[in-house]
Order: C-alpha cells, then sequence, then structure tokens
C-alpha cells in the first residue's frame, strides 16, 4: 500500500482539483481530529457513567442558559425520547434544573446548576487548551480557513443555529 503524499495545495482555485486520495486523507484526519478532541472529555464523562449526549446537552443549556427544551431539541437534532433520558439523568445528579416557563407553562427552561457549571468548565477545559494550541500553531489564516471550510460542510439550517449561536440572543 504506498503513502505516497502530495504537494500541499494552496489557494482557493487549487483547491477545486484535490484528488479522492486528497479528500480522504482530509475525512481521516477530521476522524483522528474528533477523537482527539472528544478523548479528555470522553474520559471525565465515562468515570460519571454518562455519554457525549450528556456533554452535548451541558454545553448547549451552559451556552445559553434558560433555554428551553423544544430549542434544545432543534440545537441538537435528536429526539425528543433521546433528550429527555439525558435531562432526567442530569436533573437527577443535581446537574441541570428545569423551571416552568412564566409566560407558557408549558415551556420547561433548562439552566446549570453549580455543580453542572463546574462539570461543563472541567469537560471544556481541555477541549479550549486543545483548540487554542492547535490554532496558535495554524496561525490566523488557517483558523480562518479552518472555520470557513467547518461552516461550509454544515447543513443550511445548522449553520443558521451555529451562526445564531455564534451571534448571541437576539
Amino acid at each position: 500500500m504506498s503513502e505516497a503524499r502530495s504537494a500541499p495545495v494552496y489557494g482557493g482555485e487549487s483547491l477545486l482539483f484535490l484528488t479522492d486520495e486528497q479528500l480522504r486523507q482530509g475525512i481521516e484526519a477530521m476522524f483522528f481530529a474528533y477523537r482527539g478532541f472528544t478523548a479528555d472529555p470522553d474520559r471525565i464523562l465515562a468515570e460519571m457513567a454518562y455519554g457525549r449526549a450528556h456533554h452535548r446537552a451541558i454545553h448547549f443549556i451552559n451556552r445559553a442558559p434558560g433555554t428551553t427544551v423544544n430549542n434544545l431539541l432543534s440545537i441538537l437534532g435528536v429526539t425528543k425520547q433521546s433528550l429527555n433520558r439525558v435531562l432526567r439523568t442530569l436533573i437527577a445528579d443535581g446537574l441541570v434544573e428545569s423551571r416552568v416557563g412564566t409566560v407558557d407553562k408549558r415551556e420547561r427552561h433548562l439552566f446549570l446548576t453549580d455543580a453542572g457549571r463546574a462539570l461543563e468548565t472541567k469537560l471544556s477545559d481541555a477541549q479550549r487548551a486543545r483548540m487554542r494550541t492547535a490554532f496558535k500553531d495554524a496561525g490566523p489564516e488557517a483558523v480562518a480557513g479552518f472555520k470557513q471550510v467547518l461552516e461550509a460542510m454544515m447543513d443550511t439550517s445548522m449553520r443558521r443555529a451555529y451562526r445564531n449561536l455564534k451571534d448571541g440572543p437576539t
């Protein structure tokens, strides 16, 4: 099996001519990067018998305190049954608090407790450190290109949700 590597490709126009091998290498790089990115939180979560779904819920509740269950469903793209299973555990373990809406009593608003915020910090500290190091090593142009590629890979509805989070509440 040949391990021949192509010369680096620079500039947007030359990227139009990526070979299948270069695309495969990019896909594999994404797999390995994701594995590294999730490794530290996975170890912490495993000690608590939690998984990545718990991490995602904690992350987005922290990002938007008071978010509704329906909004979280939309962001995470999971079933109501799946999210309810995760939320029941997080609430029972004292990490998330669910409050009935003041305007619409049918809504449940989600907040992290002090223990939930501490766990979120612990989970994300290693990820922030890894991202900070990678971004610093790559440089500003590479970071901008990386972000552009990630956004281009998102489905339109996900890109809209991401941009809404990035821009903050309206």
